[in-house]
């Protein structure tokens, strides 16, 4: 009759082994970084997580004690973040720069393109999608229009279907910086 509700930790289950052997591509600089997140999250949040279970078990009864239930889901959703990036960095790979082609749009390229319509021209870098920043220019491969890029030289048009339509963009420039 009623549906049951799945424990944070059914959620955990799922999520796990949903993601699991998913490898991501970084940069160097983005695989510093996700490792540095990482050991953020199990060297300082995590003992601030405990230290917060215990002060909450210090207030006396736990059957009505808020703060201790918050506290216990703070560090269930913490445990879950934790595993999730240390899934991440399990499978990180490094992109060896070296063995790119440069006369294609890939991974780590700055691509500098037009848009046949309006003629406004644009920079973007490729970059894996765990490292993309549009307010820096910095566009996922997995997006529509890195992924429309993809495998282009310079003089070809990418025809980029997007939820507006079909984008059509001369690639005009190529380079690794």
């Amino acid at each position: 009759m009623y549906k049951e509700i799945p424990s944070r930790w059914d959620f955990f289950y799922l999520y796990k082994y949903d993601v699991m052997s998913t490898v991501s591509y970084y940069t160097a600089a983005g695989l510093k970084k996700l490792k540095e997140e990482l050991d953020q999250l199990k060297n300082i949040e995590r003992p601030k997580a405990s230290q917060a279970i215990a002060e909450a078990r210090d207030k006396g009864d736990l059957s009505e004690n808020a703060e201790y239930d918050a506290a216990k889901e703070a560090q269930g959703l913490l445990e879950m973040k934790i595993a999730k990036m240390e899934e991440l960095y399990a499978n990180a790979r490094l992109i060896d720069e070296s063995q790119l082609d440069t006369s294609k749009a890939l991974v780590l390229s700055h691509v500098k393109i037009k848009n046949q319509t309006n003629g406004m021209e644009l920079s973007y870098q490729l970059v894996a999608e765990s490292e993309a920043d549009l307010k820096k220019n910095k566009i996922s491969v997995t997006s529509p229009i890195g992924k429309g890029l993809l495998g282009k030289s310079v003089g070809e048009i990418a025809e980029i279907q997007v939820p507006n339509g079909i984008l059509k963009f001369e690639v005009l420039e190529i380079s690794r910086d």
